[in-house]
């Protein structure tokens, strides 16, 4: 995987709009970690080949990204991506945190997901 380049990610992502594709979806448990009432709570997110078509994406930030994908009735997003990389027409990006462990991962691709 390499660093997100903003302008080619958003080529790759412009490639499967308005088409109908397969997403992985998944945060760590530690991903959005933080304080309640002084009290750590985490959350977690998992979805996988769950075929979706989208409008158009985006991918903003300055780094770490936010890469958001526009369906019929809403939004698929996932914050924190800092890496990607593309096999085919696989779309496999990652936000990794400062240790290089997995935080989130946003995976799309015509075909589903093994």
């Amino acid at each position: 995987m390499e660093a997100i380049n903003k302008e080619l990610v958003q080529q790759a992502i412009n490639h499967l709009a308005n088409r109908e594709v397969y997403v992985h979806l998944e945060t760590t448990n530690g991903a959005y970690t933080a304080y309640r009432n002084g009290t750590p709570f985490s959350a977690g997110v998992f979805i996988r080949n769950s075929k979706i078509s989208f409008e158009h994406g985006k991918v903003t930030g300055e780094g770490p990204f936010r890469v958001g994908l526009k369906i019929e009735l809403g939004w698929v997003y996932a914050e924190g991506v800092t890496h990607w990389t593309m096999e085919g027409e696989q779309i496999l990006l990652a936000g990794l945190d400062d240790k290089g462990r997995l935080a989130v991962s946003l995976q799309l691709s015509p075909q589903p997901f093994k």
